[in-house]
């Protein structure tokens, strides 16, 4: 774990970073953002001491990085840049196997370890390693920017705007990777970037900064529904997370107090809850709000004896969703198997909300209108 405690930094006399306290977790990737000045690059360069703190300490697994030797962290953390920063008079198998000389490694260690390398990110050991760097395009050069802070195997990778200056394909594909390569070698990553696509594709957590402070220290997704300040509102994009339906579960969009009754009730009964709520269905529950069952007005039509109680024909075979799962797979659901009406369950199995084809509908309106109105 990465720890900041109180870090203030100031440059002639002005305070670029005001008290920042930051617990970045191990083996997550961490995206630090914000806008032009905020402190962002700043913060990301004390954790390998190219900038040292004004006041305030730095703790990596609860050791103080003050009492470290300076090169010995240096070698132990992974750097990426965005100017790659490749040596233009070395070849390709040279700059990956750099740090490992300069660490003693055996000529086959390092043989071995660059074969690795290369494999990890895609491109051929025995067509590149002799290459030298501009003989490489942009993107193939940032491929070996990251194989090179991943030498010795560091637990913490450092990359600075890495992917900004390439082109869309390019950027995205190492997006792709870098996301695969961590979900395989869970390093803890910090990753500066002043692109919010970008800090919601990668992140485990996102650490918005304005004016060097933190705002919001979060999830993609609990910033996205629930950001804590207006700054921050305004920089996701008000709409963002209409871009990203993924995020949306189905507690965001259900009816909350859905209509529900016992099985006991008679059609008669059904009717005339049915009536004075404006509905046409009843969730047939338990004393325990468990989900037994549901009746449509549709469904009561096609019985002619008024007399039977609801357990006698309410439908029981029914598609349920939980309050986490999320809008796209529901959606895909829906329209599979012509659904309309979706009960969501919280994780203890109880009925808490109702999703149907109308409440779908008015929810995704809305926020049609509303995007409409932000555009004017």
């Amino acid at each position: 774990m990465i720890e900041f405690k109180n870090i203030t930094k100031s440059f002639k006399g002005k305070k670029v970073l005001k008290n920042i306290n930051l617990k970045i977790p191990s083996g997550e990737l961490v995206v630090l953002i914000g806008p032009s000045g905020c402190g962002k690059t700043t913060t990301l360069k004390m954790i390998n001491k190219l900038i040292t703190p004004t006041s305030g300490d730095i703790f990596i697994n609860n050791k103080n990085i003050k009492e470290e030797n300076t090169i010995e962290l240096r070698r132990r953390i992974g750097y990426v840049i965005q100017q790659i920063g490749l040596f233009p008079h070395m070849t390709i198998g040279e700059n990956i196997a750099l740090i490992p000389k300069l660490q003693k490694w055996p000529e086959n260690k390092i043989e071995k370890r660059m074969k690795e390398l290369m494999e990890m990110i895609g491109m051929n050991s025995s067509e590149f390693l002799n290459r030298y760097p501009d003989e490489l395009s942009g993107g193939q050069q940032q491929r070996i920017g990251v194989a090179r802070a991943f030498a010795m195997n560091p637990d913490i990778i450092l990359m600075d705007e890495p992917f900004s200056a390439l082109d869309p394909i390019s950027k995205n594909q190492l997006q792709d990777e870098l996301f695969n390569l961590q979900q395989d070698l869970k390093k803890t990553i910090v990753f500066v970037t002043h692109d919010m696509d970008e800090a919601i594709k990668l992140g485990n957590k996102i650490c918005i900064m304005k004016d060097g402070t933190v705002l919001q220290f979060d999830t993609p997704e609990n910033i996205l529904k629930n950001p804590s300040h207006g700054f921050v509102e305004e920089f996701i994009g008000k709409n963002r997370i209409w871009n990203k339906p993924e995020f949306i579960k189905a507690k965001d969009i259900m009816i909350t107090n859905p209509v529900v009754t016992n099985s006991e009730r008679t059609i008669v009964q059904a009717v005339e809850i049915m009536k004075t709520n404006k509905v046409d269905s009843l969730m047939i529950v338990d004393k325990s709000s468990t989900l037994l069952g549901i009746v449509t007005l549709k469904g009561i039509r096609k019985s002619i004896d008024k007399t039977l109680k609801l357990k006698n024909i309410m439908e029981k075979n029914i598609f349920t969703v939980y309050e986490e799962d999320n809008i796209v797979d529901i959606l895909k659901e829906i329209n599979d198997n012509d659904i309309g009406y979706v009960p969501v369950l919280n994780k203890n199995g109880k009925l808490t909300g109702l999703i149907t084809r109308s409440s779908l509908i008015t929810v995704l309106s809305t926020q049609f209108l509303d995007t409409e109105e932000d555009k004017q």
